[in-house]
C-alpha cells in the first residue's frame, strides 16, 4: 500500500490559496509576506491535519543550507555537558535548526574525526567545547570559512567567537569564600592540562590565597591525569591529608574530580566539613544528595547555550560580523560542606 506524501499544492487547494502563500507560511515568513494571522493559522492547521512533512533535502539543495548544527562536547556523561547539549538543542530548534551531537571524550583526535564527519554531512556550522591540543581545528574552520562558536573553553591567542564562564573569577570567589570561613590551608585538585579554562581556575585559586596573605605551598596543588583519574585522586587526597601537608579545605576544579574524591573521602570516613571543607566546580544533583551538601560553583548553563546559538545564528546571517567573545559570571552556591569553622 503506497501513501502519497502531502504536497504544498494539496494544502493550497484545501485552504483556497496559492502554493507560494503556503510555502511562505510554512517557512515562517508570513510576516514578511504580510499574510493575515487567520489564514496563516488555517494553513498550519491543514498542514498538521494532512501530516505534511517538508522535503528538507530538496530545500537544502536549493538553499545550499542543511539547517543542521554540529555540537561537539567534551564528555556526554558529565551532567554539565549533557545539560548544555539540551539547551543548545532546544535553542537551535527554536531557530529552525537540528543539532547533531558528538562527544570527543576530551581527545583532540576524536574531536577532529567528528569535525570531518560533520563537515561531510554538510552541517551549516559548529558549536564546540574544545579539547586539549585542538587549536588547529579552530584554525582550520576559520580558514575554510565555516561558522563556529567555541563554548566554555577557548584559546586566548585565537581570534574566534566564544561564550564562556569567567573561570578565573569563579575560582577566585571559591577561594575567598573558604578563607572568609577561616580555612587557611586550602588545597586544589585540577586536571594536569594546559587548557586555558583549567589554568584560569588554578590562577584564581592562587590569587585568592595571595591576596589574603596566605603563602601558597606547591604541595597544596595536585595535578591529576584524566586517564588515571581514580588512582591519582586517591593519591592526591592521601597526600593532602598527610600530617606534613594537612590541608583543612579542598577546591575541586571539576565535577569528575569531586565525584572520585567524595567516594574516597567516604571510604576514609573523613568528616565534611569538620575534617575537610569542600568546594567544587560543576553542578549536579549528587552534590545536593551527599550527606553534607556540597558548596559548588554553578555555571550559567542556560545562558551559555543560548548565547552560543545566538552567536552562531548571527554568523549564518552576517558572515562578516565582528568577533564576539563573551565571559559570564558563575554563582557560588553555598551549602554545608564549607561552613565557617
Amino acid at each position: 500500500m503506497s501513501t502519497k506524501k502531502t504536497s504544498l499544492k494539496d494544502i493550497a487547494q484545501r485552504a483556497g490559496v496559492s502554493s507560494a502563500l503556503v510555502s511562505y507560511v510554512l517557512n515562517g515568513k508570513e510576516k514578511e509576506s504580510r499574510v493575515g494571522q487567520e489564514i496563516a493559522r488555517k494553513i498550519k492547521d491543514i498542514a498538521a491535519e494532512l501530516n505534511y512533512q517538508p522535503n528538507h533535502l530538496a530545500k537544502s539543495l536549493r538553499s545550499g543550507k542543511t539547517h543542521t548544527i554540529g555540537l561537539i562536547i567534551a564528555d556526554i556523561s558529565n551532567p554539565f555537558f549533557a545539560n548544555i547539549a539540551r539547551v543548545v538543542e532546544d535553542e537551535a530548534k527554536r531557530n529552525g535548526y537540528t543539532v547533531i551531537i558528538g562527544s570527543s571524550d576530551e581527545r583532540a583526535d576524536k574531536s577532529e574525526d567528528l569535525l570531518n564527519v560533520l563537515i561531510n554531512r554538510q552541517v551549516d556550522g559548529f558549536i564546540i567545547v574544545s579539547s586539549e591540543g585542538s587549536e588547529g581545528q579552530s584554525q582550520y574552520l576559520k580558514e575554510r570559512g565555516i561558522p563556529f562558536v567555541l563554548l566554555d573553553r577557548y584559546f586566548p591567542e585565537l581570534e574566534t567567537n566564544y561564550v564562556s564562564t569567567d573561570h578565573y573569577r569563579a575560582s577566585y570567589e571559591a577561594g575567598v569564600h573558604l578563607i572568609n570561613n577561616n580555612y587557611h590551608r586550602i588545597g586544589m585538585l585540577a586536571y594536569n592540562s594546559q587548557m586555558f579554562h583549567m589554568q584560569e581556575r588554578i590562577r584564581g585559586y592562587w590569587d585568592a590565597l595571595r591576596d589574603h596573605g596566605i603563602s601558597f605551598k606547591s604541595a597544596w596543588l595536585k595535578p591529576v591525569n584524566l586517564s588515571q583519574i581514580e588512582q591519582e585522586v586517591r593519591s592526591a587526597i592521601d597526600d593532602l591529608r598527610s600530617p606534613e601537608i594537612a590541608v583543612d579545605a579542598v577546591i575541586f576544579a571539576t565535577y569528575s574530580l569531586a565525584l572520585n574524591a567524595l567516594k574516597y573521602i567516604n571510604e576514609l570516613q573523613i568528616n565534611v566539613p569538620e575534617d575537610l571543607a569542600i568546594v567544587s566546580f560543576g553542578q549536579a544533583e549528587v552534590f545536593e544528595l551527599y550527606y553534607c551538601p556540597i558548596t559548588y560553583v554553578r555555571q550559567p548553563i542556560g545562558l551559555l547555550g543560548q548565547k552560543a546559538v545566538e552567536l552562531l545564528m548571527r554568523e549564518f546571517k552576517h558572515r562578516q560580523s565582528p568577533i564576539s567573545q563573551l565571559l559570564m559570571e558563575a554563582e557560588l552556591v553555598v551549602r554545608a560542606s564549607s561552613k565557617a569553622k
